[in-house]
């Protein structure tokens, strides 16, 4: 057990907890203002929630010993056996508390992701049922499959950080959310402005300032691959930043602060799967692309006519796509030697394992997604009331506001 290390890991968990009430903020400003409270409610109660659901049987499924490549086994089970001595075979360097508390935090904030789809009309009581079977029947066997010892594992699927484990992941959900759930009341024939964009700057700090614990920590170590990582992460969100708003200053002749916040975030999930196995220059590149793609991935709704409402689908999606697919061709072993060379490095059916880890991973966490939903549905209604909607659901949820005249 390394003490430098577990201390390292320590706050990289605490910096990846704190992403959560970013995200909070980042989406609420989006929201218009009768909705403000709802849309945090549903990011905080994600940390509750999700929080019990890891420690008493979640953990276990995603890090339990192999069964036939899908899911883990029991060993976990409220937290049976996890402690602070390593585990034989899982972070030898950490307490096996340390490690399981650090994945805890992403187990929060992949589903908290998913609610900017469904914002502004979704029942809070069908919210938390729907996480709490997500994580168990989505999330979990997905983190089995790549960090588990799982399938993707062993085909050598490259995710260093959560590409495909949470933001394809919460993309593909949020998509089969908004279908099953249907649009906004009024969308497409009324505006739906944030009402307070510098809150939703706030957030996006707040998610950079975090993302920092969130790649750099999945080293797992306090080593020179974290350091890459961390740099990688810097860069790539920089340049999708500008590219996003230099693409719609060209389009639309103004650059935008709802952009550039919106391009940070591109930046920060695209670099996610590769942040430990590419270099700077490719960093660039990732952060290009996923600027310009996630710039254009946003307005699928309008062409397909589905509701994302705060753009989860056109980011994360697009997004962590992309992340995915560049890790395969960027990759370098003298990055990483745990890892692979990509296709630019001589190695290119790397870049068709990435590519069958992207259909997989979107192709299950839609479908288990929108069954789920279904499920759901025939238990509780899934959305608010008309009369509820319209009146906001603050005060028709939570009995709150936000704002007092």
């Amino acid at each position: 057990m390394n003490p430098t290390d577990t201390a390292f890991i320590i706050i990289c968990a605490a910096l990846v907890m704190f992403m959560t009430p970013g995200l909070a903020l980042f989406y609420a400003g989006m929201t218009r203002s009768k909705n403000v409270l709802g849309t945090m409610m549903q990011s905080f109660a994600a940390i509750g929630v999700i929080t019990l659901v890891w420690i008493f049987w979640g953990y276990s499924l995603a890090f339990g010993t192999d069964v036939y490549g899908l899911i883990g086994g029991l060993d976990f089970v409220g937290m049976a056996g996890v402690g602070m001595e390593p585990h034989e075979s899982i972070a030898t360097n950490l307490p096996h508390m340390v490690f399981m508390i650090f994945q805890c935090m992403f187990a929060i904030i992949t589903p908290a992701l998913i609610t900017g789809a469904f914002a502004e009309r979704m029942r809070f009581s069908a919210f938390l049922l729907f996480i709490v079977l997500w994580c168990t029947f989505v999330y979990a066997p997905l983190c089995h499959w790549v960090w588990g010892g799982g399938w993707m594992y062993e085909m050598g699927a490259l995710d260093f950080a959560g590409g495909a484990v949470v933001h394809m992941s919460s993309a593909s959900a949020a998509l089969a959310a908004v279908l099953v759930i249907g649009k906004r009341k009024g969308w497409g024939k009324r505006s739906f402005l944030p009402h307070n964009l510098p809150m939703t700057m706030i957030g996006t700090a707040l998610l950079w300032f975090g993302w920092f614990g969130f790649n750099a920590g999945s080293a797992l170590a306090a080593d020179g691959l974290a350091g890459n990582a961390f740099v990688t992460t810097h860069i790539a969100a920089g340049t999708a930043m500008l590219a996003w708003i230099f693409a719609e200053w060209k389009l639309h002749g103004k650059p935008t602060t709802l952009g550039a916040a919106s391009g940070a975030v591109a930046g920060l999930v695209a670099i996610t799967p590769a942040a430990g196995f590419v270099g700077i220059m490719p960093s660039v590149i990732i952060g290009l692309g996923a600027g310009v793609f996630c710039y254009y991935g946003v307005s699928l709704k309008s062409r397909f006519g589905y509701d994302d409402s705060l753009d989860v689908v056109g980011i994360h999606g697009i997004g962590g796509i992309w992340g995915a697919l560049a890790t395969g061709l960027f990759a370098s072993t003298a990055i990483n030697p745990a890892g692979a060379d990509g296709l630019f490095y001589g190695n290119p059916s790397q870049l068709w394992i990435q590519f069958v880890s992207v259909v997989a991973t979107c192709v299950f966490a839609f479908t288990m997604s929108y069954v789920l939903l279904k499920i759901i549905s025939l238990v509780t209604p899934l959305r608010v009331t008309d009369e509820e909607e319209e009146a906001g659901l603050d005060v028709a949820i939570h009995s709150e506001s936000a704002y007092q005249a």
